[in-house]
């Protein structure tokens, strides 16, 4: 009988380094939602930003699309195990929306069209860390995908990158989302395989 160390996982074949631990690299692109798909007409979708102090920035879609765009080519991790790499976006930087935003918050509450949720820290959203994606692999964003527009914040687990996204509340405190109630864990980084509360 052969002897395995402890903490052995085999080798890795594919994906080699750019693969987190206990997740597998996939070819297609799964759609996993946590209710039904919202379908919002691009005449009615606006995003906004609400600061602590009470003041919103908004932008409509016209307003999105006219700011300088990035085309990020990213690595996403998804915590029912799947990696997907050099998947190709369209979209603005998190840092153009938060130019004129005045916080002194550490707090971001992602929410959705449809009624979901997801908390970040905000630092995770700026310096080149999220977009707001409305194009994947130069078509439009499908709704089953998140379109027209979804969060993209790749270096953590896909769930923060919350699908059909509508605006960001800056809080004082770290609200708990959606899947953050039901037990995932609060911050989600795939690399230090954080899934679940307690990991």
């Amino acid at each position: 009988m052969g002897i395995i160390s402890r903490g052995f996982r085999g080798r890795r074949t594919e994906g080699g380094d750019r693969l987190p631990p206990g997740q597998y690299l996939e070819h297609g692109f799964p759609v996993l939602s946590a209710g039904p798909t919202p379908r919002v007409p691009l005449d009615r979708w606006e995003f906004a930003i609400d600061t602590e102090t009470g003041q919103t920035h908004r932008w409509t879609w016209p307003e999105l699309t006219a700011l300088p765009a990035e085309t990020p080519t990213v690595d996403i991790h998804c915590v029912t195990k799947w990696s997907k790499f050099d998947t190709s976006w369209e979209g603005v930087s998190l840092d153009t929306l938060f130019e004129d935003v005045e916080t002194s918050v550490e707090y971001a509450q992602i929410y959705s069209y449809g009624g979901y949720t997801t908390n970040l820290p905000l630092e995770d959203l700026l310096d080149g860390k999220a977009w707001l994606a409305y194009r994947y692999d130069g078509e439009e964003l499908e709704p089953r995908h998140g379109g027209p527009v979804r969060l993209l914040v790749p270096h953590l687990y896909f769930w923060k990158s919350a699908k059909w996204v509508r605006g960001i509340r800056l809080t004082n405190e770290d609200w708990p989302g959606f899947w953050e109630t039901a037990g995932y864990h609060n911050y989600g980084d795939p690399w230090r395989e954080q899934r679940y509360e307690g990991d």
